[in-house]
């Protein structure tokens, strides 16, 4: 086979990269429609966690109350970066892992301070 027309896949990869590249095998013909649409589809799976992570970890712990059009911004800035996150490195390194990581810190976290605040204000 041409080794131009054959991409290889890491066998290696983070678990949740790995649940969407099921299937794969270690090598990807891109003469084949079929393994380049898993292909697309697994990549477009993991970018869209990752967006999704990243939106849920970003409004959890860093979000301000911002303008419509400054909301915007920001959120079209960490669409396009999560893109070019997954892309370089969404194989190679735990993105997905790590942001699901700080959601459910960021989001006990939250759940603690909301609780602790009733209870203050019941109290008083």
């Amino acid at each position: 086979m041409n080794e131009e027309n054959v991409l290889n896949v890491p066998n290696d990869l983070w678990p949740i990269a790995d649940m969407f590249f099921q299937g794969l095998g270690t090598e990807v013909n891109m003469n084949n429609e079929d393994e380049v649409a898993l292909l697309f589809r697994g990549f477009f799976l993991l970018y869209l966690t990752v967006v999704t992570l990243a939106i849920i970890t970003f409004k959890l712990g860093f979000a301000r109350k911002l303008p419509l059009l400054q909301n915007l911004i920001v959120y079209g800035v960490l669409v396009i970066g999560t893109f070019f996150l997954t892309l370089i490195l969404g194989l190679n390194l735990p993105i997905a892992e790590s942001l699901l990581a700080s959601a459910i810190v960021l989001g006990i976290y939250r759940i603690r301070l909301h609780r602790e605040r009733e209870s203050r204000n019941e109290s008083s």
